[in-house]
């Protein structure tokens, strides 16, 4: 938490709002953060044991948003795999996702750990096989964790570099890009995070995005589409981002988000949606959603080429907790855990 607003917060809510009081709001939100509703997403029926929140308008009906006080990670049915604790943020950033065009065969999620987004998507759009990449191994473990606990089905689990994918893997009617992002929203929740405004910080993480933004590009099928997502305010890592995917590939059109047209952002001509921690929603998010416009042939999903691939774990991977080898052995696909 900070005292005083930096420099470099001073001038990005500049940049972000023409309104001064819409600067002095977003401000306060990251000097002064306060709590947020929890939030949970449903992957089972619902059995309504917490005190909810009115819905709003554009909440998915298997979101339940929940009073201050709720703790549903400390409730059995969160053990029991009913549903996944997600902020509310993410939820904001996953909806982008419900313009998608059904039915979606097959969905992969590039940066997939811890899983939230994953599960939103298998939920909202029910593939028939999800692939969840994560390239950072020590991510890998709370991944499958959280697959396996919500008895996400049928699914394989990979972790190859962004750049490896397009030699293993044909494509995909929907591409999901997490990004790895400066996460300055995570100051409304209190969290210390120095340089997170600094230039240096924000072009490495812009220039990151470009390269996985444009390896997930090249393996999005003819007509599918391709969804783009940060939880940072920056411009260069949000709206730049997207402005330089279509410069890249023309063949990309971006789609409009119906539900959330009155978050269009301001920076840009392109339907691209932020919410911002004033909202009290959440503490900030970044969506857009793009459709593949090429024609030509969707190639078969090589099935046996991602179980060659798939997670294969030794028991004695220092970086996993004892919970965590116990599930991060084999390859996971189906029910075959």
């Amino acid at each position: 938490m900070m005292d005083q607003p930096s420099n470099l917060l001073l001038k990005l809510s500049r940049r972000l709002f023409d309104d001064a009081t819409e600067q002095e709001k977003f401000i306060d939100a990251l000097i002064h953060p306060q709590p947020f509703h929890p939030c949970i997403v449903w992957g089972r029926e619902k059995r309504s044991p917490f005190k909810i929140e009115p819905p709003i308008s554009w909440q998915p009906y298997f979101v339940d948003r929940l009073s201050f006080g709720e703790k549903p990670g400390q409730h059995p049915l969160h053990n029991e795999g009913y549903y996944y604790c997600l902020d509310f943020s993410s939820v904001f950033a996953a909806m982008s996702l419900l313009a998608v065009r059904s039915p979606i065969n097959t969905i992969f999620d590039m940066c997939a750990a811890p899983g939230g987004k994953s599960i939103f998507a298998w939920r909202a759009l029910q593939p028939q096989l999800l692939v969840c990449n994560e390239a950072i191994s020590k991510r890998i473990g709370m991944l499958i964790s959280n697959i396996k606990r919500c008895r996400i089905s049928p699914v394989i689990v990979i972790s190859k570099d962004p750049g490896d994918l397009k030699q293993i893997f044909c494509s995909s009617q929907l591409v999901i890009v997490d990004a790895p992002c400066s996460g300055q929203s995570l100051l409304a929740k209190g969290s210390k995070l120095p340089g997170c405004f600094h230039p240096n910080t924000i072009n490495k993480n812009a220039n990151r995005q470009k390269r996985i933004i444009a390896n997930s590009a090249q393996l999005v099928a003819p007509q599918g589409y391709l969804a783009y997502m940060t939880c940072t305010y920056s411009v260069e890592e949000n709206e730049q981002v997207c402005e330089w995917l279509l410069e890249k590939f023309p063949q990309f059109q971006a789609v409009d988000v119906s539900e959330l047209v009155e978050y269009q952002s301001q920076l840009t001509n392109l339907p691209c949606y932020r919410l911002f921690p004033q909202s009290k929603l959440g503490t900030g998010a970044f969506t857009a959603l793009f459709q593949n416009t090429g024609v030509g042939e969707v190639k078969n999903l090589d099935v046996e080429m991602l179980q060659q691939v798939g997670i294969r774990y030794k028991l004695n991977d220092v970086n996993h907790t004892d919970a965590e080898k116990k599930v991060v052995e084999g390859l996971f696909i189906g029910n075959n855990f």
